[in-house]
């Protein structure tokens, strides 16, 4: 299973994505588009990612114990749900208005619901192909939770667009030896057959 930085790997995923299929139009480069927080001040980009949730997702289950080599198991990877908020930056020196900003909303909500899965071998080559894709889907959070998010951060609250992105299976280092076999017993069972009386 994936390693600890598939968090920021699914991050980088995301942006890159957005940087490719953004510029020139409607955002001009992809130096324009970051990972970010709009907490951040004296930054100048015009589209901000923000992670601002982790959760382990209880409800998906995940194998008892993870096979390595022969002789090695590995405790199971604990599956996570990644939140994000994509935004715009309001204090970018693009002079962007609200057509402008609308423009950019719709462009990236375009995007996410046309590439909206990704591989964890795509983000981590070395892992195996079978794993489950990481979907990224629109976060059913009401407006009150959206404005929540940003009075944790000190800001008024502006449009942006809220994903999950899941399952994230991150790997556990913890390597269980198995017992070693030290007595063994064999027995022999040797089936009979029932002799019968003529008559």
């Amino acid at each position: 299973m994936a390693d600890y930085t598939i968090i920021s790997d699914v991050s980088s995923f995301i942006v890159r994505t957005l940087r490719e299929k953004m510029c020139p139009e409607p955002v001009p480069s992809p130096n324009n588009i970051e990972i970010s927080s709009p907490a951040s001040q004296d930054v100048d980009y015009i589209v901000g990612l923000y992670l601002y949730d982790i959760k382990e997702e209880m409800q998906i289950s995940a194998p008892p114990m993870v096979e390595r080599g022969k002789i090695q198991l590995v405790k199971p990877p604990k599956p996570y749900s990644l939140y994000y908020m994509v935004f715009i930056n309001g204090s970018s020196q693009m002079g962007l208005k609200a057509p402008d900003i609308q423009k950019i909303v719709g462009r990236v909500a375009q995007i996410v619901n046309d590439n909206s899965s990704v591989r964890p071998d795509q983000l981590q080559p070395w892992l195996d192909a079978s794993e489950p894709p990481i979907v990224l889907s629109q976060a059913k959070i009401a407006l009150e939770e959206k404005v929540r998010v940003w009075q944790a951060i000190n800001k008024p609250y502006e449009i942006s667009l809220f994903y999950k992105a899941a399952p994230v299976f991150l790997s556990s280092e913890i390597v269980v030896e198995p017992p070693r076999v030290s007595e063994a017993s064999f027995g022999l069972d040797i089936m009979g057959k029932e002799g019968g009386s003529d008559r």
